[in-house]
């Protein structure tokens, strides 16, 4: 039997990249999947079209998770397409990186609008709808665990979802809701893409230099992780940001 049959999972920012992959891999267990997508439905239907034509369930959900009305509106459709909620995956995420002579306010309020601020709102609508066994999966970086010049903001907004992670296992978990996080290294998706970032470019190799593995990683990898995080294989894990990162 499928690992997530009979669940419903809500994955924000699932059009693309670590988001779309983790929607698939949880379709491919049996859970029924929101897709949520903030600006790009093209992406968000090719994920549902990928999902329904492997025989699974999904729905494409626009909504801006940095407006707490729409990450209400987001787990009201999850309730009404699938008829509950038992596993959220907080992926919507925004990067970029510059120098402190650089730091711009607006690029600080943008970054933890999405990647800190989002997460507060799905998490906040979907809590009282969670009953016990349920998942939060909040996805952060191993970026915290680094150094690198220029990410300030990007490891500022990833330290503060860990934080987050651990106060909010704590605080639901007597109500037997485990709140994870998964913490990818470098992984090959759309958005790095379009950063230039490719694998064979300078930068790539330099990451896999310093990964024991050898080799960036590719969004399946995160997928597979999310997976176990929301199954009940997972039952006794719960405050922990689990390292997808080849080692790094």
């Amino acid at each position: 039997m499928a690992r997530l049959q009979g669940k419903t999972a809500v994955v924000t920012g699932g059009s693309k990249g670590i988001g779309a992959a983790i929607a698939k891999s949880l379709a491919a267990e049996g859970a029924s999947v929101i897709v949520n997508y903030a600006s790009s439905r093209e992406g968000a239907d090719a994920t549902v079209e990928a999902i329904v034509n492997a025989g699974g369930k999904a729905v494409a959900v626009q909504a801006d998770v940095t407006d707490a009305s729409q990450a209400d509106a987001l787990i009201a459709a999850a309730r009404r397409e699938f008829g509950g909620v038992d596993v959220v995956v907080n992926n919507s995420g925004v990067y970029a990186f510059a120098p402190i002579e650089e730091f711009d306010p607006a690029e600080y309020h943008r970054m933890f609008g999405v990647n800190v601020l989002g997460l507060l709102n799905v998490t906040k609508a979907a809590v009282p709808h969670l009953g016990q066994g349920a998942s939060i999966i909040n996805i952060s970086s191993n970026i915290t665990r680094m150094k690198m010049p220029g990410s300030a903001l990007y490891t500022a907004s990833k330290a503060a979802v860990d934080a987050i992670t651990r106060v909010h296992s704590s605080e639901l978990g007597p109500r037997q809701i485990r709140v994870n996080a998964i913490s990818p290294g470098m992984t090959m998706t759309e958005g790095t893409d379009a950063a230039g970032i490719v694998e064979g470019s300078d930068f790539a190799n330099q990451i896999i230099a310093q990964t024991p593995l050898g080799r960036v990683g590719h969004p399946d990898d995160i997928a597979l992780a999310a997976v176990f995080l929301a199954s009940d294989e997972a039952r006794w894990i719960t405050g922990e940001a689990l390292g997808v990162s080849g080692g790094a």
